[in-house]
């Protein structure tokens, strides 16, 4: 089956003044017509030689930040020239200008923000401050991501998703994994995004989180049941474990020595395949399964050290 990945673009200034506007502590001081401007690249951007009037080289599809440098070195200038060089920056279609330090903006840069509807706002986060959150929550929105099939859980520390055709037992599995203490992140319908270009991270939505489909009984309220320390909001994903259905003569992993992955969003991700038949605890096999690869992110390898002992033992016996 195909991926589908959503890959977004752009971020409107709207949308990251609506979400992210109290936790960066933005203050709108002008240009509210422009908010419908967007950010094309999730990294932030200081203007610094921009201001100079040099644009040659100026990241203008970034958030623009003006820290104490660019402050100071602005009221070094006439208004005239300051209103010249912002209008020059701002001509170049940049998405907004945040002053931090909750640093008076100066009248030109007010004058440039309305005129050119340019989203003018402040913070008295440090620039080094802003720049790091902004940067988090820039990666977040400009993340790829995809949707899978099957629940995600926190099993001591590692996030499992299993998948399998609709009816294999995925979610009974995932119930009696909960009942034995473990958290669950999402049930049927998982939201991948990649983050940091280097992990995956599972969650759900905010509609669905907390809630369970078992057939027979019906829709379930898991925080209800068993307490909030049963759910949790998104998990890296470590291990990806598929449920099959079970026939006479199939091929089974008898050792442990071969390691598969499973390809998500561009990452491999260590995947089993566990066989479902009559008789089988898979709420164990599972629990057992990430337990493995616990012991592998920490180094310990048991299939690889049996075998060492074995290839030991057998050359030991082979000098008798």
């Amino acid at each position: 089956m195909r991926e589908y990945v959503k890959q977004v673009e752009s971020v409107p200034i709207r949308v990251l003044h609506k979400t992210y506007g109290s936790a960066l502590s933005l203050e709108l001081v002008a240009g509210k017509s422009g908010l419908g401007k967007v950010i094309r690249e999730k990294s932030v951007n200081r203007p610094a030689l921009a201001l100079t009037g040099y644009l040659k080289y100026f990241a203008h599809k970034r958030l623009q930040l003006f820290g104490a440098g660019e402050m100071g070195y602005l009221r070094h200038l006439k208004e005239s020239e300051q209103f010249e060089r912002l209008r020059g920056i701002a001509q170049k279609n940049i998405p907004c200008m945040v002053v931090s330090r909750n640093l008076l903006p100066t009248k030109s840069m007010v004058r440039v923000a309305e005129e050119m509807k340019v989203p003018l706002f402040r913070t008295p986060l440090t620039s080094k401050d802003f720049s790091a959150q902004a940067t988090i929550f820039l990666d977040k929105h400009f993340a790829p991501r995809t949707s899978i099939h099957g629940t995600l859980l926190d099993i001591k520390g590692i996030g499992t998703m299993i998948r399998g055709k609709s009816g294999v037992g995925k979610s009974e599995c995932a119930l009696a994994l909960i009942e034995r203490g473990h958290s669950l992140v999402v049930d049927d319908l998982v939201r991948v995004r990649l983050q940091g270009e280097r992990e995956l991270v599972g969650f759900g939505t905010d509609l669905s989180r907390g809630y369970m489909e078992c057939r027979g009984i019906g829709i379930i309220n898991i925080a209800e049941l068993f307490g909030v320390r049963s759910v949790r909001l998104q998990k890296r994903i470590d291990l990806i474990i598929t449920f099959t259905e079970w026939y006479a003569g199939m091929p089974e992993e008898r050792t442990g020595l071969e390691q598969n992955y499973y390809r998500l969003l561009g990452i491999d991700v260590p995947h089993i395949e566990i066989p479902v038949r009559p008789g089988r605890d898979m709420a164990r096999l599972v629990e057992a399964a990430s337990m493995v690869q616990a012991l592998k992110l920490m180094g310990h390898d048991s299939a690889l050290e049996f075998n060492e002992r074995l290839i030991a033992h057998m050359a030991k016996e082979s000098r008798k």
